[in-house]
């Protein structure tokens, strides 16, 4: 049995090279891998010695030979096939043990020339590996270090990997060159001046019940790298499978509480906050946000940024929940909310990072893309607009009413006072509309004044502002940028209202 080796990847070469001549296998190697595993005391043979042929043009031809590829792709319960290589003089291989040059790490370099990044371009490999692949009934191809501990095994075992094992290896390897030649297309494209096209790249979490309703199949799938502040790559630790709907929500609770250093807690339903706060700790966070909110929290989902101690989860436990999320549950928390047999305990990284991540949303035959709105500006004192200057604590609860209010449903409105929600006004066909939903919770809350008011975008009248002054609001905070903001930056300082622009709007449709 033979194989041949030839890894850019170099993790645990040599160990395994060393198990495969442990176990009786011959090893041909090509270049740095067969300088490595020569100084390391491996037993090869150089591709050279196979092909009969020397390595050429710097090593770009080296494997694109019938001696390899004839070894590779022969079947061998073909009789035509068998007398081909008899007549060739050439050998089986029975295991190709490849991963290519490092493209990716290539073009991501500052600098990166565009004859540095072809020279990165592997032909060799990725042909080996398809090779490999299509005869994998016979051939065992592997491009993943992690792979080869089960390899050994195997053969130690059985004489050999088994076929199940060779076609999901198969499968890997398909997977790499596909991946591979995605990266490049891409870069080449760019390069050429070419229409731009887009490779996603997801694995499958999991299969759901049903999406938004239960005749909708839907499935979750994941990015490949874990990132924070997602549910993809968290870790759940008790409760019922989660539905589409519940991700959905899920995801919008955790953009929300990306926006808090402070101990903060947000109840979300229908992908909107349905009660937020900050406190001196978790207890108090949550304490004010249930407040904020007991109705619209029942089947709800609560996030906080910090670990969930046992005396919160004592609060949260007689409430109906559908799902908690945390950076940790302390082990009396999960003692607590364990008896609750469907409640989901989630377990998040919220690591917080600069990384601009992508957005994908599928419309009907095509697919939008965008950076996530993960910036969100400060709300400072010359941002004023007004006569009136914001006080010391509006500008406190501007601050937390902007950062809430950007991931609301257009028409936006939040009202908030000391670190708390209010009321909240989603999705409304006018803002006027939105602006009442808020204020009307705020009043019945027995909340009537020194209230802080958030639009996601600016004012087109004043009647926002006139509303407002009704219902006590001191300070507002809004984008601007309407061609009628003199309107109401005018009312705001006939009624006695600080008002600021922060230049910025923050739609979520």
């Amino acid at each position: 049995m033979r194989a041949l080796v030839s890894v850019s990847d170099k993790r645990g070469v040599v160990e395994f090279a060393k198990g495969l001549r442990a176990l009786g296998w011959e090893v041909i190697a090509t270049g740095g891998t067969m300088k490595l595993l020569e100084e390391s005391g491996v037993e090869v043979i150089n591709i050279s010695d196979v092909t009969g042929f020397p390595e050429i043009c710097d090593g770009r031809v080296k494997t694109l030979h019938p001696k390899v590829h004839g070894g590779l792709l022969a079947r061998r319960d073909d009789e035509s096939h068998l007398k081909a290589l008899k007549e060739n003089a050439i050998e089986f291989i029975d295991m190709v043990c490849v991963n290519l040059y490092p493209f990716r790490q290539t073009i991501e370099k500052e600098g990166v020339t565009m004859d540095e990044a072809i020279e990165n371009i592997d032909i060799g490999g990725p042909s080996m590996l398809r090779s490999a692949a299509k005869n994998w009934k016979d051939v065992t191809v592997v491009c993943h270090p992690e792979d080869y501990a089960q390899i050994l095994d195997e053969i130690q075992a059985h004489g050999n990997t088994t076929k199940e094992t060779r076609l999901q290896l198969s499968a890997k390897a398909y997977t790499h060159t596909a991946q591979y030649d995605a990266m490049i297309a891409t870069y080449m494209r760019k390069q050429a001046g070419l229409n731009e096209k887009l490779f996603l790249e997801f694995d499958l979490k999991q299969s759901l019940r049903y999406g938004e309703n239960p005749h909708q199949e839907a499935k979750f799938y994941a990015e490949k790298e874990p990132v924070s502040f997602s549910l993809a790559s968290a870790k759940q630790l008790h409760g019922k499978e989660l539905s589409y709907n519940n991700i959905q929500d899920a995801n919008a609770a955790l953009a929300i509480v990306r926006e808090f250093d402070e101990p903060f807690c947000v109840g979300l339903k229908h992908m909107n906050p349905c009660g937020a706060a900050i406190g001196q700790d978790v207890v108090e966070a949550w304490t004010k946000a249930y407040e904020a909110d007991k109705v619209s929290i029942f089947g709800g989902i609560v996030a906080v940024n910090r670990p969930l101690t046992k005396e919160a989860a004592e609060l949260m436990k007689p409430i109906f929940l559908e799902i908690i999320m945390a950076p940790k549950f302390e082990e009396g928390a999960l003692e607590v909310l364990t008896t609750k047999k469907n409640l989901r305990l989630i377990e998040v990284d919220m690591t917080k990072d600069d990384t601009t991540k992508k957005q994908y949303v599928s419309v009907r035959g095509g697919l939008l893309v965008q950076n996530l709105d993960t910036q969100t500006k400060d709300v400072t004192a010359d941002m004023c607009v007004t006569e009136k200057q914001p006080s010391a604590a509006d500008l406190v609860d501007l601050n937390f009413g902007w950062r809430i209010v950007k991931h609301v449903k257009s028409n936006a409105i939040a009202v908030v006072k000391d670190g708390v929600t209010l009321g909240v006004g989603a999705g409304q066909m006018n803002r006027v509309g939105s602006a009442e939903i808020a204020l009307k919770q705020a009043k019945a809350a027995g909340v009537t004044e020194g209230i802080v008011l958030a639009s996601d975008a600016f004012f087109p009248f004043d009647d926002c502002v006139t509303m407002a002054a009704e219902y006590g609001v001191t300070a507002i905070v809004q984008p601007g940028g309407s061609v009628r903001d003199e309107d109401s930056i005018k009312k705001c300082n006939e009624l006695g209202i600080s008002m600021v622009f922060t230049g910025m709007r923050h739609f979520k449709h």
